[in-house]
């Protein structure tokens, strides 16, 4: 079996050291340790290291990378199921980011609150807001 230095292990993850000592300070990664004290990454810590990157690219923190580990398949499917979503939200507010901005580029009247379908996407977009506080208050 190959293992690795810290300084390898984050050569191979593609973050600097200081960045799995972090993980491990926070309990998302758990390195194995030498009779010396230093760190020892197996293929295993490896591939969870580059699983962490994925989950904080969805928009994951690290104590919810830490959780998925820790937590039961239940717990685990929550944790992932609320991030999809938050992902689908997200996705769905850029569409209409972009559709009001798609519109704004070929509307032809001068001033953009004179525009109906301007005004409309406003409309939308404080009513979509309050949404999105009302729900942020429940969590």
């Amino acid at each position: 079996m190959t293992t690795w230095r810290i300084g390898d292990a984050a050569a191979l993850v593609n973050v600097p050291t200081h960045v799995l000592r972090h993980w491990e300070e926070v309990g998302a990664l758990e390195p194995a340790r030498l009779a010396n004290g230093h760190r020892s990454y197996d293929d295993e810590t490896i591939t969870r290291a580059r699983l962490i990157r994925l989950c904080q690219r969805a928009g994951m923190s690290l104590a919810e990378i830490r959780d998925l580990y820790r937590g039961d398949g239940e717990h685990r499917a929550a944790l992932v199921r609320d991030r999809r979503d938050r992902i689908a939200d997200q996705i769905g507010r850029l569409h209409a980011a972009q559709d009001f901005l798609d519109h704004v580029l070929a509307c032809a009247h001068p001033i953009v609150s004179t525009c109906p379908e301007c005004s409309s996407f406003a409309s939308d977009a404080v009513q979509s807001e309050e949404g999105v506080s009302s729900t942020r208050r429940d969590d």
